[in-house]
């Protein structure tokens, strides 16, 4: 249970390289969780954001070519409702968020290493893409649940 007294829930998305991944689940929640959701991104180190991450979120309608990949700002993951890690990378790095921060750990398999063709490549960014969309939406879901049963 989340149980964020603010409408709005401030989130940061964190995996190791901030290119893939965490783009995409800014993405998704910044489309998505509009008027509910403030979402971050970043990641242990910036790697630029990936190209094939831009591609499969363009497939998917949502444009996040003008999102930057960015180190962590501790000033700014203190300011957080919810921390989502979401590779185990990051969810081991990541013992400085302060105790009134939550943070959950969905890890998502990362497709940036996949090797092979390029439609095995690109298949492996869209089950990236996917399973991200679908904890998105989840939990999009269960905060509106949350919010219903509190009124």
């Amino acid at each position: 249970m989340l149980l964020i007294a603010d409408p709005v829930i401030k989130i940061m998305f964190l995996c190791t390289g901030n290119s893939c991944r965490s783009q995409m689940a800014e993405g998704f929640a910044r489309e998505f969780g509009r008027g509910r959701l403030e979402p971050y991104s970043a990641g242990i180190m910036a790697a630029g954001v990936h190209p094939r991450a831009i591609a499969v979120m363009k497939e998917a309608g949502i444009d996040i070519s003008g999102q930057a990949s960015k180190e962590v700002d501790e000033r700014l993951l203190r300011s957080m409702d919810l921390v989502v890690t979401l590779c185990d990378n990051a969810a081991e790095a990541c013992p400085w968020a302060p105790p009134r921060v939550k943070v959950l750990h969905w890890p998502v398999k990362d497709p940036v290493g996949t090797s092979g063709s390029e439609d095995r490549i690109m298949r492996e960014f869209r089950r990236a893409r996917d399973e991200i969309r679908t904890k998105i939406e989840f939990f999009l879901r269960e905060i509106q649940c949350e919010n219903k049963s509190t009124v």
